[in-house]
């Protein structure tokens, strides 16, 4: 009895201490659950947290992507439309080039006809001249009793004689039928003029230099993908030319305002720092706007200075924009005012109106503010601006009649003339130093000198004019035309010069008697 109650006790002790452990585990099995369920509630309150951060930042992103490809495709239409511009301005050129073409094919035609039957009446000619010949051999071995050799050396002689007539009334006759094609030939004529003698001042004229600070400068003006470089050519209308040239881009184009605005604007946004699209042509804008009016200001001063007043808004701002215009290397700004003045005092000693005369010097190459955008030549452009801003009649004339492309009709046309000659040939002028100016007038003098029956020659108007003078009793009228023509073959062949030059035979024949 006594060894069973410890055992009995010893068994409720046990199963008491299973009990309690069986609650103590349950009771951490359902803690440990309930630490489970509330870390998958954290896990999940984490990630709907991470899933609306991800997608909050995935819309930035794509917001930010599509503002970008929007301005892309803007920008990209914009260049597009501009070239679908150029490309409809284009087709026109050629259009008219087209119709240029034809004209000047059907003429080549109507050349080339006429040019059959002058050879046709040649080799009739030269039928009618063999029976002569033969006819003159008959007579002459009949009536003169000369050997047939004497008779082959007279025939000869008289044939010879013959023959250089003919040809020189041929030649004057060819000449004469080429004044109907005149026009077309002159544009022939003025583009190989300006073949050889662009050379030389096209470069100084049609392009600009801009500095940069580094090299590195060069990337930022090109812009991703030459976004920045095409912007900046379409705003500006300048081509952009970036070469191995250290430190420096290159601004090319024929307008010499587009010139300087885009040259400008470079220069601003380089000193700025921020080159995009939307910075570019804003800042081609503002420079545009402050060249408007600083060609206004110019327009303005140049009209005080030649002491020319009424002059419409217009013509102040074309005379601006001769600032910036050159011509074989002359300021067109300064021309204008030199020649005001010069056609003053010229006025003043005729006892002329010497206002109008300054006005029409200040006016008389107004056509070359607007010449590169209008056909026809500078002095026929000026004539009808003067026109349409309501100038009298005698500048308007005066205007167009200054390089006698229309007949002089007032003493101020031949007044402007002289006035711009002078200020045109006077030494210097042009960039020409003296040495050289006096060394090409030599050697013209030189060239006339060489050919014989050639009295005396005389090189004026700064070398764009020969006058010479033959003796009448070496040089008949058609040989003088012959010596004209050959006189110039020479100067083409062994000078280099711009513009043209102008030569001038002068034949004449004097007689006089005393009466006692």
């Amino acid at each position: 009895m006594i060894y069973i109650v410890p055992a009995v006790s010893a068994i409720v002790a046990f199963i008491l201490g299973f009990l309690l452990h069986k609650i103590l585990v349950a009771k951490e099995i359902k803690g440990a659950g309930t630490e489970a369920d509330r870390i998958v509630a954290d896990a999940k309150r984490e990630s709907e947290a991470i899933k609306r951060e991800t997608l909050l930042e995935g819309r930035d992103a794509i917001s930010s992507e599509r503002a970008k490809i929007l301005e892309d495709l803007q920008d990209k239409r914009a260049l597009l439309d501009r070239k679908e511009s150029q490309l409809a301005g284009e087709s026109e050129k050629l259009g008219i080039a087209r119709e240029r073409f034809e004209d000047q094919k059907r003429s080549l035609a109507t050349r080339q006809t006429g040019l059959t039957e002058m050879e046709q009446s040649l080799n009739a000619k030269h039928v009618r001249v063999s029976k002569l010949m033969e006819e003159q051999n008959r007579l002459l071995e009949q009536i003169a009793n000369l050997s047939r050799e004497d008779a082959r050396k007279l025939l000869l002689s008289n044939l010879e004689e013959e023959a250089r007539f003919e040809a020189s009334r041929l030649t004057r006759k060819i000449l004469e039928d080429a004044e109907n094609t005149a026009e077309e030939d002159a544009l022939r004529i003025l583009s190989t003029t300006i073949q050889r003698c662009a050379a030389d001042h096209v470069v100084e004229n049609c392009v600009s230099v801009v500095n940069l600070p580094s090299d590195d400068m060069k990337g930022r003006i090109i812009g991703r993908e030459g976004r920045n470089i095409r912007a900046f050519e379409a705003a500006s209308n300048v081509d952009v030319v970036i070469d191995d040239t250290p430190e420096a881009v290159v601004l090319s184009c024929f307008d010499p305002v587009r010139r300087e605005i885009a040259r400008q604007a470079m220069e601003k946004l380089l000193e700025d720092g921020r080159i995009h699209p939307g910075r570019i042509e804003s800042t081609i804008a503002k420079v545009t706007s402050e060249m408007e009016r600083r060609i206004k200001k110019l327009g303005t001063q140049l009209a005080l200075e030649a002491n020319v007043s009424g002059l419409h808004q217009q013509l102040i701002r074309h005379l601006g924009r001769l600032r910036f215009r050159t011509s074989y290397g002359q300021n067109m700004y300064q021309h204008s005012l030199e020649t005001a003045h010069i056609c003053g005092l010229l006025a003043a000693e005729l006892k002329l109106d010497i206002a109008l005369a300054r006005r029409i010097g200040l006016l008389h190459d107004i056509g070359k503010a607007t010449d590169q955008d209008i056909e026809g030549s500078h002095a026929m452009v000026g004539m009808e601006l003067a026109q349409r801003y309501e100038e009298s009649q005698i500048v308007c004339n005066a205007i167009g009649a200054h390089h006698e492309e229309i007949e002089s009709g007032s003493l101020y046309a031949v007044l402007i003339q002289a006035a711009d000659a002078v200020s045109s040939a006077r030494p210097g002028a042009r960039r020409e130093t003296l040495e050289l100016y006096v060394r090409r007038l030599h050697k013209l003098e030189t060239i006339a000198d060489s050919f014989d029956g050639v009295k005396k020659s005389y090189a004026i108007q700064a070398g764009r004019e020969l006058r010479i003078a033959v003796k009448p009793e070496a040089i008949d009228d058609d040989a003088a035309a012959d010596l004209a023509r050959m006189a110039a073959r020479k100067i083409e062949k062994d000078m280099d010069y711009p513009g043209q030059i102008k030569v001038t035979v002068i034949r004449e024949t004097r007689a006089s008697e005393t009466a006692r």
